[in-house]
């Protein structure tokens, strides 16, 4: 293999490496321009889109944990791999660019070294952001703490109306 493939194999390698998540898409009969405008939505959410040669891309991910997206069957025409730190935003932005782009298809994607296939990847883009998803994880945490609480105080109010009846009662028998 030549030198400059195989550094831009070291260099895929590396990126792959560095990532937790990515996602392989077709852009098959997108234009430049399109894509450019891909690019840069995905930028916004801090993510990166590189296209690489199909066997030099299986030659690179060959060696990291996203092994499953090599598949002949997903490696087929023209392909970039996106990858960003989070893949709920990079999933929703692959989705709303294939809705307005019929150019660009889902094919795979891996997550933290699970494979996703194009409708998972779709049920990933279909969840809550971030954010929300570890406020209604606080939430559901809070709940038996709030609810043992509420259950205590209760308890405290019928034994403290119960003392105050018996108080009450106490003082008009005298």
């Amino acid at each position: 293999m030549r030198f400059e493939k195989e550094q831009l194999v070291n260099d895929m390698k590396q990126f792959l490496e560095s990532s937790d998540n990515i996602f392989v898409v077709g852009y098959k009969g997108l234009r430049v321009a399109d894509f450019n405008d891909l690019r840069q939505r995905l930028s916004e959410t801090g993510a990166e889109c590189h296209v690489v040669p199909n066997i030099l891309f299986q030659k690179a991910v060959s060696e990291t944990q996203f092994k499953s997206v090599a598949e002949d069957s997903i490696l087929t025409g023209d392909n970039a791999v996106v990858a960003g730190d989070d893949a709920v935003n990079v999933a929703k932005v692959l989705r709303d660019f294939s809705d307005e782009y019929s150019g660009l298809t889902l094919k795979a994607g891996s997550l933290e070294g699970r494979f996703l296939n194009s409708s998972k990847v779709l049920d990933l883009a279909s969840l809550p952001p971030r954010q929300e998803l570890l406020g209604q994880l606080v939430g559901v945490l809070q709940a038996p703490s709030r609810d043992f609480v509420s259950l205590l105080s209760r308890k405290t109010a019928t034994v403290v109306y119960a003392l105050q009846a018996y108080i009450d009662k106490q003082e008009n028998q005298q």
